[in-house]
């Protein structure tokens, strides 16, 4: 079941020492992990320069979202950060945006791959509502689902509990999901959430995972992990 899948560590602080420690506990043959770094990471004064020597691949969440020629520039500005391997825009920002992001990333960097960000898994057909969208969460998270496709990224980023419609729809995209707890832990701000296993019978590509992963005693919860998903 394991074969191919990607379990994200979601690095969120802005404190090195923490994030150094969280890089060295998650490594494990058993499973491939990549590291995700967020805003808190990437806007501290440490986190931009740590990132520019970091040695092994990355996931980059910055989730741009803005008119075209703004977010080109900042993924431009991103070109020394050699072993990014994802970066995230979000599907808000329109066609004409994550075509061109795809773009530039080809010149940049051949082997970063952009994912799009759906709707936010903290959010509920009753926020949408409140944002002012007609479209319950379902509907809304395929319609960009289906812009990230026709702009040619490479990636879907969306709750566990879309991607089965999404995978039905499209066979071969990677699509990961956030919200993801071990059972019994806590969803704190999530609002769609679901365990690994049952994401990846979802038939997702890869799931970011957090808390669940990096509070408390690290080396124990990715064995948890391991007993969790064999």
């Amino acid at each position: 079941m394991m074969k191919n899948k990607i379990i994200f560590v979601a690095c969120d602080t802005s404190n090195l020492d923490q994030i150094k420690k969280i890089l060295k506990n998650i490594n494990t043959k058993k499973l491939k992990i990549i590291p995700k770094f967020g805003l808190q990471f990437f806007y501290s004064k440490n986190g931009r320069k740590f990132l520019e020597k970091y040695k092994s691949d990355f996931w980059l969440d910055l989730k741009i979202n803005d008119i075209p020629q703004t977010a080109l520039s900042a993924v431009d500005s991103l070109k020394d950060l050699k072993k990014c391997k994802y970066i995230t825009v979000h599907a808000n920002g329109g066609l004409n945006m994550l075509k061109a992001i795809k773009e530039k990333t080809k010149q940049i960097n051949k082997n970063l791959k952009v994912l799009g960000v759906t709707v936010l898994t903290s959010l509920n057909n009753k926020s949408l509502k409140e944002i002012g969208h007609t479209k319950t969460v379902d509907q809304l998270v395929l319609k960009q689902a289906d812009i990230v496709k026709k702009s040619g990224c490479d990636g879907i980023v969306c709750s566990a509990k879309e991607a089965k419609m999404i995978r039905k729809k499209y066979k071969k995209i990677l699509i990961i999901t956030p919200g993801i707890r071990l059972p019994g832990d806590n969803t704190n701000d999530q609002a769609r959430v679901m365990t690994p296993k049952d994401a990846f019978k979802n038939k997702v590509s890869g799931v970011v995972i957090g808390r669940s992963l990096t509070k408390g005693n690290i080396k124990n919860n990715i064995k948890k992990l391991i007993n969790h998903l064999y």
